[in-house]
């Protein structure tokens, strides 16, 4: 099975995915060290520029479902990669003009989150077209397996050019790495199946229709509470972590990129795991597993400190958080796609993601308020607590099915 061929096209879709996540990676929170190093910010600055971005891009991205269900996915795919470029391109351009401002930030991030959106709906789309059913966990774990390879090398050697070259420089080889995206996907060859409903117009009525689908499916609606809630719930840690660490901890910036790039060697090890361990216990004890495993590490960045002792601390819990995370996020991602009629990918897909960044804005927005109220750590505390009850939301969705089900 991890031998399987998926073609030239899937390569080139992969090559877009690859060159994207690693700009994407090698520029990780550009945006909330721009705001801290750059502009000064404090925690509830840094916390609003990340809940800002990700709510009204979120916002902006909800007509955009159905516009791409009923239209051909790759020019969808090139135009938000060219979007993203150009927005990002802003910065740069702003800072040597000395003319940068929190504003400008958070427009661009508003820009970059909706447009983030559009390309997840339609390259999922895209994918289920472009590859067999028997072939997307394997897919979703090569995505997943080159989305923590960037990961571990993209942090250190993003740390490194703004340390060298300054701030700036990650933003611009991330707004590059898009323009490199688009042009692998323009690389593919194959014929796009016909939209749903013959590429008619927009309906507002169509907007509801990946919500509906989602709520009405008991087991995919599991799925979808449960990650939405959990992402929202680690990434508020993302401000807070870089306040902690750069500010309160005094750690450098090279320190901090180090912390959490090592880690992702067990983003390599999950993700090249799922797909045999999902032939040997099935897939949906997989998923069970792997998502009470990942709930339990967040709580220890509570404990992080100054120092090496506390460098390891971070690492040692990103590793187990990624590992398992890195286990659980093909598997999910192949039953998503299966569970979901081809008519209906990109509004499920839309609605997910629309979800998810929502509910990410809103937590990072409060755990911003509550952190400048009790303290960082205390807040990280909080955060990692409520993660352990998640688990809980995937009762539904890892119901026991047939053996041969579980492992196909």
């Amino acid at each position: 099975m991890t031998q399987m061929r998926l073609g030239r096209d899937f390569g080139w879709l992969w090559a877009a995915f690859a060159v994207s996540t690693a700009g994407t990676w090698l520029a990780l929170d550009a945006f909330s060290l721009i705001a801290v190093t750059v502009l000064d910010s404090g925690t509830a600055q840094v916390s609003l520029l990340a809940a800002a971005g990700l709510a009204v891009g979120a916002l902006l991205a909800v007509p955009l479902g159905p516009w791409i269900e009923f239209r051909r996915k790759r020019p969808a795919m090139i135009a938000a990669d060219l979007v993203r470029c150009a927005a990002l391109l802003t910065l740069p351009v702003a800072y040597v003009l000395d003319a940068l401002g929190f504003t400008q930030l958070v427009v661009v991030s508003v820009v970059v989150a909706a447009a983030d959106i559009v390309f997840k709906a339609a390259s999922g789309a895209h994918l289920k077209a472009l590859v067999p059913a028997d072939g997307l966990l394997v897919a979703s774990a090569r995505f997943e397996t080159t989305m923590w390879t960037a990961t571990a090398l993209g942090p250190p050697l993003g740390g490194a050019a703004i340390s060298a070259f300054g701030p700036l420089t990650t933003v611009v080889g991330d707004a590059l790495s898009y323009v490199l995206s688009a042009l692998g996907v323009r690389a593919i060859r194959a014929a796009e199946p016909v939209p749903s409903g013959g590429g008619r117009g927009f309906r507002w009525a169509e907007v509801g229709a990946g919500w509906r689908y989602l709520w009405h499916h008991p087991e995919l609606r599991g799925l979808f509470l449960n990650t939405s809630l959990v992402n929202g719930l680690i990434m508020v840690g993302a401000p807070l972590m870089a306040v902690l660490m750069l500010r309160e901890l005094g750690f450098a910036v090279w320190q901090y990129s180090l912390a959490f790039s090592v880690p992702c060697l067990g983003g390599l090890v999950g993700s090249r795991l799922a797909p045999r361990l999902v032939r040997r216990y099935g897939a949906l004890r997989v998923l069970r597993v792997s998502g009470i495993a990942r709930a339990c590490w967040p709580v220890g960045l509570a404990f992080t400190g100054p120092g090496v002792g506390g460098l390891l601390v971070v690492m040692a819990v990103e590793f187990g958080l990624i590992a398992c995370c890195a286990v659980f996020n093909p598997v999910m991602s192949r039953e998503r796609l299966q569970r979901t009629p081809s008519d209906r990918v990109a509004r499920v897909l839309s609605a997910w993601s629309i979800t998810s960044t929502t509910v990410t804005a809103v937590l990072t927005l409060a755990w911003g308020g509550l952190a400048a109220t009790v303290g960082t750590r205390a807040a990280l505390g909080a955060a990692g607590v409520l993660l352990l009850g998640t688990p809980l939301l995937l009762r539904a969705a890892t119901r026991a099915e047939s053996p041969a089900r579980q492992r196909s």
